[in-house]
């Protein structure tokens, strides 16, 4: 035998977490760190920079951590400090009397499922917009007295972090968050031990952690399936935001809707309506109804009818392409036990995913989504008429416009994104009682009475407060990636607070448009190269890993930035996180949005930049097509001229040039004696008071409540009544209409297809008469007139207007309607006549979307 001179084997590192004991006169500290309440009050952060600010720093303003570091020599200093011991007493006590008050008993309560949350930058289990408009939403939630418990996911690794190559490449790296010095808290069992939710999968049990963040009044609770118990295989699961290949994606969205489901059973939680955001949670719907024909003995379709009755889903994709579609093969894996325990077959529940029923096509969790919930709702205005047209087809026989998709436009949390000078400002002109009825437009008005003097003051003091944060923040990486030190003292010089500062960040993704701007570098070269009116373009923003385009757009952008006409002038600040958005939102002073028409759902940064006195120029797309005021920010007509987009994009960087060139850099650098622009001034004022009150989540929340919460909740508790006797009737007409609808005939049908319009007369007259044979169809039966502009060359219908005609007798099974409405459109139209079941028990058509077409 040969004996080896060394020998060993791979260890198994496990995290052990060491951390300072504070003293008894300092656990109020570790109590408000661990709530997000400290993310939007201004005082609870000044507290934590006070207690030690290097340390503060270095650990990136993580309260949870810097507590956790501080030394003993340190805590002795600051208990001997009284008046900071003073300090924190009264934040303490004004965090006491936040929670205290009660919630809202008025109101349903809620239960949120989302992907992602983006609530504060150490917590980082967001990726952009959607999860920020989450965050943002539990916040309102917590503000405004709200009970609602939300789920998602607390990812090992979250979103990447970005930063650039040599030669501008995106490099993505993932790193692991440590647990251990994040403001979440663990949940226990009784003997002090992690509860473990097992969430049945088809072929084993998931195993997860549950770790509840505290948002103010509310709770959030996010699995963890990192655990030693789970296969590595299942330990991934929540390792990365959108992350990983379709089956994983397919094992994320089962956990959050099966798990997110199990996980409020087993906490006790209950809540009156189930809110779904985006797709992702579809399959919350599954697990509902399971545990309505298991533990409430429904039969499917009463289980159906009670669910549905409770949920909302809510759509932030503006184009078919950007939903989840799984193949059949995959969701059979995964979802067929589940199918097979609730008792329906498995082609039923493929056509609920689907929107054309027997077809081959994958399965669409947003069709799924829109089957198993009574409303639905787009993100914006113009964002729900394009939802209406993208989920048409799921209701044949109905146009986009007849649908009960409805919209709330998305808002932002104004105490988190707001600056803490101004909601000093606010607070000061406004009234401190302002934020309990921030979205009044009668207060926001009040903005005109500041002097021009202080919002110049204002603007000019969150400008350097930018700068400063891109010295501090991004000049160790300039050095490192840009190898030559005499460029980034060049770039440095050129960031001045007096220059016009114009702001582009956001997801880099193609249809942004990011490239508009770079469409005729000479034009632009002269435009940024003025002396007498300098200009500087930042931009940030993150492209998805898989994205090829989107990060090519980053490297462009780099390429260009680096050239010596546009050294400093145009800069591109990498890892853009809600930290350096909070900073760009408040100290540029234009926001540029450029998206392709009718691609971008809604958009908030805009909105953000809006509460901090920064302008926006976008295209009339998103919010921006309902928020735009003239004389308060600039647009790019919402109306396409060219169908062909290279041609689009041209016409449109045209503009945006012109616009610059003739109208913004102008109006800015006015300047009078004082060194400003009153013109500019008065735009900022008008945008503020204007359009600002309408943008906040305190509207948002209030809209979700008088659309949608408070009819699912009344319509809920009504079927739930007396062990479901209202879901129950209302489950055998449907499947009485259902089994007997093709029995119909139509015995009559006179109809006068020329009309006049008479304005005056002809009343009386009766220009149509139907005689319907319902047989032995229970349901009332409704009759309606369809009028279209019908187009032979695409074969498309373009619906004009519907009248319904009057029931004027019935004998026996036979229904005898007419109408004395004429047309109220001049013009050559075609028609159709439509039946349709009625039922007042019914909130609206789509929700048993029965009709015939008659001649």
């Amino acid at each position: 035998m040969i004996i080896k001179t060394s020998y060993s084997n791979t260890p198994v590192w496990r995290d052990v977490y060491v951390h300072s004991i504070l003293p008894e006169k300092l656990r109020p500290l570790e109590e408000i760190a661990h709530n997000l309440w400290w993310v939007w009050n201004d005082e609870a952060r000044d507290i934590f920079e006070l207690l030690d600010y290097e340390e503060y720093e270095r650990t990136g303003k993580n309260p949870v951590a810097l507590l956790q570091n501080l030394k003993t020599e340190k805590t002795e200093e600051i208990l001997q400090n009284e008046e900071l011991m003073s300090k924190i007493d009264r934040v303490y006590q004004s965090y006491k009397d936040y929670l205290n008050v009660p919630f809202d008993n008025n109101r349903p309560s809620i239960a949120y499922f989302s992907m992602e949350y983006g609530l504060a930058h150490v917590l980082k289990i967001y990726s952009g917009g959607l999860g920020v408009l989450a965050g943002d939403y539990l916040k309102e939630a917590s503000d405004s007295r709200v009970d609602m418990s939300a789920v998602g996911f607390l990812y090992r690794h979250g979103y990447f972090t970005q930063t650039l190559s040599m030669d501008g490449q995106q490099i993505a790296n993932y790193e692991a968050q440590n647990f251990g010095i994040l403001p979440i808290t663990q949940i226990m069992d009784e003997n002090n031990k992690p509860v473990i939710l097992e969430v049945p999968f088809h072929d084993r049990i998931v195993y997860s952690h549950i770790w509840e963040v505290s948002v103010g009044r509310i709770k959030l609770y996010l699995m963890d399936t990192d655990l030693e118990r789970n296969s590595e295989y299942d330990r991934s699961i929540t390792s990365q935001l959108y992350g990983g290949d379709w089956e994983n994606r397919m094992k994320q969205e089962y956990l959050l809707g099966i798990g997110g489901i199990l996980l409020l059973q087993k906490l006790g939680i209950k809540k009156d309506v189930y809110h779904m955001n985006e797709g992702h949670a579809a399959l919350i719907s599954a697990q509902r109804l399971l545990h309505y024909v298991q533990e409430e003995n429904l039969s499917f379709n009463e289980a159906l009818e009670v669910v549905r009755a409770s949920t909302l889903y809510t759509v932030h994709t503006p184009v078919p392409a950007g939903h989840d579609y799984f193949e059949e093969t995959l969701i059979r894996k995964y979802m067929e036990p589940l199918i097979d325990k609730i008792g329906i077959p498995w082609p039923q529940f493929m056509d609920m995913g689907r929107d054309e029923p027997g077809s081959n096509e994958k399965f669409s969790m947003s069709v799924f989504a829109l089957n198993t919930a009574q409303e639905s709702n787009g993100v914006s205005k113009l964002h729900g008429l394009v939802s209406q047209e993208m989920f048409q087809p799921v209701w044949k026989g109905y146009f986009p416009q007849e649908l009960h998709v409805g919209y709330v436009t998305n808002g932002i949390h104004l105490p988190t994104w707001a600056t803490s000078s101004m909601k000093a400002l606010y607070a000061d002109r406004l009234g401190h009682d302002f934020y309990l009825d921030q979205s009044n437009p009668d207060i926001w008005r009040k903005v005109y009475n500041i002097s021009d003097e202080d919002v110049w003051k204002q603007r000019m003091h969150l400008k350097e407060k930018l700068i400063d944060y891109i010295k501090n923040e991004f000049v160790d990486g300039w050095l490192r990636n840009q190898a030559e030190p005499s460029r980034i003292i060049s770039m440095l010089d050129e960031i001045k607070p007096n220059s016009l500062i114009i702001g582009f960040s956001r997801r880099f993704a193609t249809y942004k448009r990011a490239h508009l701007l770079f469409s005729d570098l000479e034009r632009l070269s002269k435009i940024l190269n003025n002396p007498d009116h300098p200009v500087t373009f930042l931009f940030a923003g993150k492209a998805h890993p898989a994205d090829g385009g989107g990060q090519s757009l980053i490297k462009n952008i780099v390429e260009i930035s680096r050239m010596p006409e546009f050294l400093g002038k145009i800069i591109f600040l990498e890892n853009y996180d809600m930290r350096l958005a909070k900073r760009l939102v408040s100290g540029v002073d234009i926001w540029l949005n450029t998206p392709t028409r009718l691609q971008e759902a809604s958009g908030t940064s805009g909105e953000k930049a809006i509460m901090n006195g920064v302008l926006n120029l976008s295209v009339l797309d998103g919010w921006w097509f309902e928020g735009y005021v003239e004389g308060a920010g600039w647009a790019l007509t919402a109306k396409r001229t060219y169908e062909n987009q290279s041609f689009q994009d041209e016409l449109d960087a045209s503009t945006l040039y012109t616009m610059l060139e003739s109208e913004i850099i102008p109006l800015y650098y006015a300047h009078n004696s004082n060194g400003f622009s009153p013109e500019w001034i008065k735009y900022v004022k008008k945008s503020i008071a204007e359009i600002a009150p309408h943008y906040t989540t305190k509207r948002m929340m209030d809209d979700y409540f008088d659309r949608f919460y408070n009819k699912l909740a009344n319509r809920s508790g009504q079927l739930r009544e007396n062990n479901f006797a209202k879901a129950k009737e209302i489950v055998r007409w449907k499947e009485d209409v259902a089994s007997k609808w093709d029995n119909m005939e139509v015995l009559k049908l006179e109809f006068e297809p020329v009309q006049e319009v008479d304005i005056n007369n002809g009343k009386d007259k009766v220009y149509g008469e139907v005689v319907i044979d319902k047989k032995d169809i229970a349901a009332d039966l409704g009759l309606e007139c369809v009028v279209v502009d019908y187009d032979s060359t695409t074969n498309k219908a373009l619906f004009v207007e519907k009248y319904e005609f009057d029931l004027v007798k019935t004998e026996g099974s036979k229904l005898f309607f007419q109408t004395k409405e004429a047309l109220n459109d001049p013009g050559t139209h075609q028609y159709a006549f439509r039946v349709y079941p009625k039922n007042p028990d019914l909130p609206h058509r789509m929700d048993f979307a029965y009709m015939k077409w008659i001649s």
